[in-house]
């Protein structure tokens, strides 16, 4: 039998925003006309305030107005690819794909991001294990290192889960060494909304501790969000103004132009951060990142002492010594921040990510070894305990 190729894949997910653009412009390019993204909601006006939104869609966008004006010629599509992929989207528009038995990938943080709560956990297993059945060709693009872990939890996706996320714009700079070498010296960087799950407190609590020490650095917070005045009030409260600068929010771009002058990224969210993007952009940025072990994406891209510096979530202890480390070792900074650059250069990139799923694509409707990449983006993704374990970091 001829071996098949991937010549129509459907993303259907809530909302196309900046983070989906760079894979789905590469998908476009593998693809043509293709490839399709199909909203199937409308962006938050808080995440259009961050810098979310886009002022114009790629060609193989449609807006939910249109796909809802349209559901039936657009359920047809979804039915006659050769590949859905569905992230946060009604079922209704890929029952008749299931009916079918016709391949479907599922995209997903992970599930259980306040745990096993008992009272809820019967009627999600009822739920979930409808909506996936073991007949249906249904696998996981795992947008969290802790994804496979928690549905395997239901007895869902065994052996069909692999590593994903979210694969933000990577730039290439000509000269690596030079962008490393001119970042301000002990210069440190926080960016996320003031929100409890993100912690913006541990950063003025390391402040604190640093500046105790006697240790000169400089700290830059950006975002907004509903904790912002109480960290306002923590940094006036314990002496911290020469330290700590909170710049507010801005459009990504503008981020990105922080990072770059900046030495060291802190990343601070507990397991209620489903992947946290920014961190992509911090390590393209050739940032040192020292960022929680509980968030979704440190495992899939941080090698701690390699690329970056992994600290127990929630242990401020833990990220001041990690913090410490850096600013006492010029040398380990560079080396993280170059080490950071090239995960991002090599692997972990919209382009590397467009080619490699096409190729599980392929690998999995032909009958192949659904092992099709042996590592990094698209490699099987195996259950991981998200409890810290020292001797295991």
């Amino acid at each position: 039998m001829e071996r098949q190729t991937v010549k129509r894949v459907v993303f259907v997910s809530n909302y196309f925003h900046h983070h989906q653009k760079p894979f789905s412009d590469e998908m476009f390019k593998h693809l043509g006309d293709g490839y399709m993204f199909l909203e199937t909601g409308k962006m938050t006006e808080e995440r259009k305030n961050l810098g979310w939104g886009l002022d114009t869609y790629p060609s193989y966008v449609y807006p939910c107005d249109i796909v809802y004006k349209q559901e039936s010629f657009f359920k047809q599509k979804i039915n006659e690819a050769d590949v859905v992929i569905i992230g946060s989207a009604p079922e209704s528009f890929i029952e008749e794909r299931k009916k079918q038995k016709k391949l479907i990938f599922r995209y997903s943080e992970r599930p259980l991001k306040k745990g096993i709560e008992p009272l809820k956990f019967l009627p999600r297993l009822i739920k979930w294990r409808k909506k996936n059945p073991a007949s249906c060709p249904i696998h996981m693009l795992c947008a969290s290192a802790y994804t496979a872990s928690d549905y395997a939890k239901f007895g869902l996706f065994k052996d069909k889960c692999y590593k994903w996320g979210y694969f933000t714009e990577v730039k290439h700079y000509d000269n690596i060494d030079a962008l490393i070498d001119e970042k301000q010296e002990n210069s440190i960087i926080w960016v996320a909304r003031f929100i409890k799950l993100k912690h913006p407190e541990l950063v003025v609590k390391v402040a604190k501790l640093l500046k105790d020490d006697g240790y000169s650095f400089k700290i830059k917070m950006i975002g907004i969000g509903p904790c912002f005045e109480a960290i306002q009030d923590l940094i006036k409260r314990l002496d911290l103004d020469d330290y700590i600068e909170l710049l507010g929010a801005m459009k990504p771009y503008e981020v990105r132009e922080h990072m770059e002058k900046s030495e060291v990224f802190l990343f601070t969210s507990d397991r209620n951060e489903g992947w946290g993007a920014v961190l992509n952009e911090a390590m393209n940025s050739a940032c040192a990142v020292v960022t929680s072990h509980a968030i979704g994406a440190t495992p899939f891209l941080v090698q701690n002492g390699q690329n970056g510096l992994v600290y127990e979530s929630e242990n401020v202890n833990d990220l001041y010594h990690k913090v410490r480390s850096l600013l006492d070792d010029k040398e380990m900074r560079k080396t993280l921040s170059k080490n950071a650059y090239e995960t991002m250069k090599s692997e972990w990139n919209p382009e590397n990510a467009a080619s490699k799923l096409i190729k599980l694509f392929e690998a999995v409707i032909n009958g192949e070894s659904s092992n099709a990449c042996s590592s990094g983006v698209c490699s099987k993704a195996e259950e991981m305990k998200d409890n810290w374990i020292k001797n295991e970091r």
